[in-house]
């Protein structure tokens, strides 16, 4: 199950920097693969960054008592599934785009 961000209020969360200091950034994608893992993967955008050409960092992450805990892929199976569900549902809400 996936769901792309179409809001017209954008998602923020917060991650501290090395230095403590609270960046923001935006949800543009939360998915949940149907392989049986209940793991929940986020796709975020730092949300002060105009550029047509955005970096998108991906993580998996849990959610306890509003808080959200964000954790780094660093298996790379785990790295190519959230790439190519990434781009399949990105592909798919562009086509969506075009159809209306």
């Amino acid at each position: 199950m996936a769901e792309i961000n179409r809001e017209e209020e954008a998602e923020i969360i917060y991650i501290p920097d090395e230095d403590g200091n609270d960046e923001a950034f935006e949800v543009i994608m939360k998915f949940e693969p149907d392989d049986g893992t209940n793991r929940k993967y986020m796709m975020i955008v730092p949300a002060d960054d105009e550029d047509e050409e955005q970096e998108v960092l991906a993580f998996r992450y849990e959610e306890e008592n509003d808080e959200i805990q964000l954790f780094p892929i660093e298996d790379e199976e785990e790295w190519d599934m959230v790439e190519e569900t990434f781009n399949t549902l990105t592909a798919e809400f562009g086509a969506d785009e075009d159809d209306k």
